[in-house]
């Protein structure tokens, strides 16, 4: 299918313009005449070659337009006049193009769900099922509340994440940079300074050392360099095949620090999910579907397509979840008493408030071990170097005083 520009004329008088997916031109006029509209001009839409790099809409951006969805339509208005204030009042110019398409979406008779779908990158499975559970009970107002409340949520987690990230990142770009800087420029100037100065002496052993190493840096820079862009494009292209990205996922859990974190992240973000999904009316076979596409690691995603196979033969969630030992038991055992008591969705959604706490304190201790192991290690490398290169500068000196 192609797609197609159009005007027309509606019964009133008043001019009309959209875009819509058809086979051909005389499809959109039929289409347009089925709707008491006149065609006017329909031509297929030019190619756009698009330089934006990602979706150009932010989670804010998201935020900020699902809040005021909810608010709107709880007030009573249409879906259409809806999309046309908040296309209106958006600041980013990618969002409102967005907007503009999915309201012509509406005005053709398409539901919101389908009009979102057309976007996957900005509106994922997880929003537009949840806004098709609204529409098909009628409660699209509370749907869209608690998609804000979630996206809000996830994002805080994210932040939490990347904030922890940032501090040690920046600080071994310093320390890499330093110790380049030193080994391929301070250090051999410091050898040559060595050899010129033609003491019969032996150097100390320190001073050798780091001098062997500057000299081995150097002399072998270009291997050096292909093995560093060689290692990297075999890490990338592993990765990215299926075996790859499943043993990568799973030296991640067991890494000793950072293992238990992305656990804690990883059933933060299940329970979350498929709390928000249970809550909204989306069917648990669904849900759990969506929130395997939604979970960041093979591992955890294996685990809940699982008990999606053992929940579609007739058994309960907690038993297969224990079964693929991912999720801690505590969890299992708190899904196990959501079930039997009718209330799984708020216990996903107690889960969820106790492992988001759990993550940032888990973040903030990262942080505050990270810091100083860093610090040593810069301050120690960098120590280490300027006591090598100073302690025959300090033997000479001590034997011109003798």
């Amino acid at each position: 299918m192609a797609e197609f520009v159009w005007e027309a004329r509606a019964k009133t008088g008043e001019l009309r313009k959209g875009s819509m997916e058809a086979e051909n031109e005389e499809a959109v006029g039929q289409r347009l005449r089925q709707q008491q509209l006149t065609p006017l001009k329909v031509k297929k839409k030019a190619r756009q070659i698009s330089l934006n790099i990602g979706t150009g809409v932010g989670e804010k951006d998201l935020v900020t337009f699902t809040r005021l969805f909810a608010t709107m339509i709880d007030a009573g208005l249409p879906i259409v006049q809806c999309l046309d204030i908040l296309q209106d009042q958006s600041e980013n110019k990618h969002f409102r193009v967005i907007l503009r398409d999915v309201k012509a979406n509406v005005e053709q008779g398409s539901t919101l769900s389908d009009s979102l779908k057309r976007h996957p990158k900005v509106f994922d499975t997880l929003f537009t099922n949840l806004v098709q559970a609204g529409e098909a009970g009628g409660i699209l107002d509370t749907i869209l509340s608690r998609l804000a409340a979630y996206i809000e949520k996830a994002s805080k987690l994210k932040r939490q994440i990347r904030g922890a990230l940032v501090y040690p990142s920046s600080v071994l770009v310093v320390f890499l940079g330093v110790c380049g800087v030193l080994f391929t420029f301070v250090i051999p100037s410091f050898g040559t300074m060595f050899k010129d100065l033609g003491s019969k002496e032996p150097l100390p052993a320190l001073t050798r050392g780091v001098v062997a190493v500057s000299d081995f840096i150097m002399s072998n820079m270009p291997f050096i360099l292909v093995m560093i862009v060689a290692t990297v494009i075999a890490v990338v292209y592993t990765y990215k095949t299926p075996k790859g990205k499943r043993a990568f996922h799973k030296l991640f859990l067991a890494l000793p620090i950072f293992g238990p974190l992305i656990r804690k992240i990883a059933v933060a973000r299940f329970t979350r999910t498929l709390g928000t999904l249970l809550s909204s009316g989306v069917p648990i076979l669904d849900a759990l579907e969506i929130v395997a596409k939604t979970a960041g690691n093979i591992l955890v995603e294996e685990a809940i397509l699982h008990a999606r196979v053992k929940i579609s033969e007739g058994k309960n969630m907690a038993q297969p979840l224990l079964e693929t030992k991912v999720f801690p038991t505590m969890v299992v055992q708190m899904v196990g008493v959501g079930e039997q008591t009718g209330a799984l969705d708020q216990m996903l959604s107690k889960i969820a408030d106790f492992y988001e706490d759990e993550v940032d304190v888990a973040v903030a201790a990262l942080t505050s071990l990270i810091e100083p192991a860093m610090m040593v290690g810069i301050g120690g490398t960098d120590g280490v170097v300027l006591i090598a290169m100073y302690l025959p500068i300090f033997s000479m000196a001590g034997k011109i005083k003798d």
